[in-house]
């Protein structure tokens, strides 16, 4: 494949300024569908059998792109030709900010893995919702939403609400994400006692801007890797009592398990082949405190179609990918899908819910 000819040049690059150039190239292909077809007519594969639901929301195949990839939505519907399932555009906070200094990403080759502390860099709600305005998308989209590095975590719930509020009327569903690694103090807002409230005020926002709006539209909730099981075990209680819509499991570790490239010194959160085990051990526990009673979507060194299987045994709907997506090129998700479909077969299932999920039952 072109991919693979091209990535010992491409991975010669310094990893953001490669990522900004496809970014660009994202932008042009947007403007120019005939360019979008093309990749269409190399990528698409379809198939009744892959599709999957978290709760009412549809998708035509169980693998979406995670946020942190396109920031600003530039680049959605080139994404979206690619194949996905869904699109995640963030992390967005409410006003623009530059992030932390370079160098901040870093691709760990021997390990398949990326360290990234990119620090929540994006142009802001504003610049986001002027592009989501010109969008047709096909395919459900999500808004990742982040408070402002200056915002205090007693102010939170203010940065999130209005994020909320304007990215409302473009998104199929919105994830909090409390949990990156990259912002100070962020991953305090996980406690019970900044989360409940936090939650709760959110919650209500959302079903006010449903009355207005006519649709009541999804709030999921991204939770770090790093977490206890106890304190899984909390917030997963809370997610219940609050109805809230779906947890994601997870963001990136600040661990380095195993790890063997030079680069595993530097600072900010892992994600790739070897966050797996740890994602999949927070979503089997979040699994077994929810016992199905809220959908769990899971994200975490996802590379093949086993990876994906794993992860719906282990009680996820849907899952995300990013990191793989660099190590593989855009041929990943058709990989993937038709991996799955073999799979299906062999096995004989007509849907991805005919999956068996592993016997999970929680202790007395």
């Amino acid at each position: 494949m072109i991919f693979n000819l091209l990535k010992p040049l491409l991975f010669a690059l310094h990893p953001e300024n490669i990522h900004e150039k496809i970014l660009a190239l994202g932008r042009v292909a947007s403007k120019h569908p005939a360019l979008l077809n093309g990749v269409r007519a190399i990528f698409y594969l379809e198939d009744e059998r892959l599709q999957t639901q978290v709760g009412n929301l549809r998708f035509p195949n169980p693998i979406g792109l995670a946020a942190g990839f396109d920031k600003n939505a530039e680049a959605v519907p080139l994404l979206e030709s690619l194949g996905f399932g869904a699109v995640e555009v963030g992390t967005v906070t409410p006003k623009g900010q530059a992030g932390n200094e370079k160098p901040r990403l870093f691709r760990l080759l021997a390990d398949r893995a990326i360290i990234n502390r990119m620090g929540f860099n994006n142009e802001g709600i504003g610049a986001m919702t002027h592009r989501l305005q010109r969008l047709k998308k096909n395919i459900p989209l999500g808004i990742n939403l982040g408070k402002n590095k200056s915002t205090p975590n007693e102010e939170a719930v203010q940065d999130y609400a209005l994020l909320l509020e304007k990215a409302y009327p473009f998104g199929d569903y919105f994830v909090l994400n409390i949990s990156s690694p990259n912002t100070p103090g962020l991953r305090g807002l996980q406690e019970i006692e900044n989360l409940k409230p936090l939650l709760r005020g959110l919650l209500q926002q959302r079903d006010q801007l449903a009355a207005t709006g006519g649709k009541t539209k999804p709030l999921w909730l991204k939770l770090a890797p790093d977490l206890q099981s106890d304190e899984l075990q909390a917030i997963c209680q809370l997610a219940l009592e609050l109805r809230l819509d779906a947890l994601v499991l997870t963001n990136t570790t600040v661990t380095r398990p195993n790890l063997t490239s030079p680069l595993s010194i530097e600072t900010g959160g892992l994600s790739g082949k070897p966050l797996r085990a740890l994602s999949n051990q927070r979503l089997a526990e979040a699994a077994l405190f929810t016992q199905g009673r809220i959908p769990l979507v899971a994200v975490g060194g996802i590379f093949n179609a086993h990876d994906v299987i794993e992860k719906l045994r282990l009680g996820a709907s849907f899952v995300q990918v990013y990191t793989s997506l660099i190590f593989e090129g855009p041929g990943l998700i058709k990989n993937l899908k038709s991996n799955l479909l073999k799979l299906m077969e062999q096995e004989g299932l007509k849907s991805l819910d005919q999956f068996p999920r592993k016997a999970l039952k929680e202790e007395k």
